[in-house]
């Protein structure tokens, strides 16, 4: 089984104006992140509006994706449903399109409690045979999980292997699962907000949107390397754009149009639900844009060059 480790960014799904599937800017998204040096791609999630995709069209770029990383690219595909028999048929079809672990949220319509939970990750765990990685997003499933159901289900379910952190405070709830399930594997989300923190508790991934990848491959580089005054400097200048993308709905638009403005993808399209930023969020996002492309000035000399390649 391939490790969940550094950066896997939540790919966008990219969309033609008319709000059909655009194949052609998927794969340039997906080249770009690659060469950008992330560790493996994320498909489907929040950041990649999987909630607005019907079960075709996951298959297809599922597929699609497989094919044009080979084998050697590991993919994490959100997969599942709030329903037990539909998530465990879920999960096995993405195995069996080319996954190679799943992003799993906890029941979210009919909420249960902690035993249910147990439950409904237990039977997911025995339906596949590659790693379950449990979603904890409560802002987005209203569904806590507190650091022992986490850690128990990391400890005790053999398919459960990973879990990424999005209930804030993140840095403290992963010491706390760590505390509880020693070695457990987290990973952090939330865009890398809080990244440097994570790393520091021992998370061994973060997972943020696709536009700024190349300066989240560097800081993460340099954390690993113990490099953690040019990590600082580095995040703390690309900060007002991680902040800015994590407005509820708009964050996706955001990342799109950063993406669209630099040739990557040809259009910014989301589906509905997903907000579109208005005129004077397209200017706020400029300036914000404009910023970030300095981020080389912000790093030492010696950093100049890598970071030149990209927001």
């Amino acid at each position: 089984m391939k490790t969940l480790r550094g950066v896997i960014p939540v790919v966008c799904t990219t969309f033609h104006e008319d709000g059909s599937l655009d194949l052609h800017s998927q794969l340039s998204l997906v080249r770009h992140l690659l060469e950008a040096g992330a560790d493996g791609l994320a498909l489907f999630g929040m950041a990649g509006e999987g909630y607005t995709l019907n079960e075709q069209e996951r298959r297809t770029l599922l597929k699609l994706i497989r094919r044009e990383v080979g084998d050697g690219v590991t993919l994490v595909v959100a997969a599942g449903h709030t329903g037990l028999h539909a998530a465990a048929e879920s999960c096995r079809e993405a195995q069996d399109l080319g996954a190679d672990a799943l992003m799993v949220l906890p029941p979210y319509l009919l909420r249960t409690g902690e035993d249910g939970i147990f439950r409904f990750y237990e039977a997911v765990g025995k339906a596949v045979r590659i790693p379950v990685l449990v979603q904890d997003a409560p802002l987005v499933t209203q569904v806590s999980m507190s650091p022992d159901l986490i850690a128990r289900l990391l400890r005790e379910i053999e398919g459960v292997r990973y879990a990424k952190i999005e209930a804030p405070p993140t840095a403290p709830k992963i010491s706390a699962i760590a505390t509880r399930a020693p070695g457990a594997r987290l990973l952090g989300g939330l865009n890398g907000q809080f990244l440097v923190e994570e790393f520091e508790r021992g998370a061994c991934g973060v997972m943020p949107s696709s536009d700024m990848i190349p300066h989240f491959v560097r800081i993460w580089r340099w954390l690993e390397e113990g490099r953690r005054e040019a990590a600082w400097r580095l995040f703390v200048h690309i900060l007002p754009l991680i902040r800015y993308e994590l407005q509820p709905a708009l964050g996706v638009s955001a990342a799109k149009h950063n993406l669209a403005a630099r040739g990557i993808i040809r259009s910014p399209c989301v589906r509905p639900p997903t907000a579109e930023l208005d005129a004077e969020g397209l200017r706020e996002l400029e300036r914000l844009r404009r910023w970030v492309e300095t981020a080389w000035e912000a790093a030492p000399a010696s950093e100049v060059a890598p970071l030149r390649h990209g927001l």
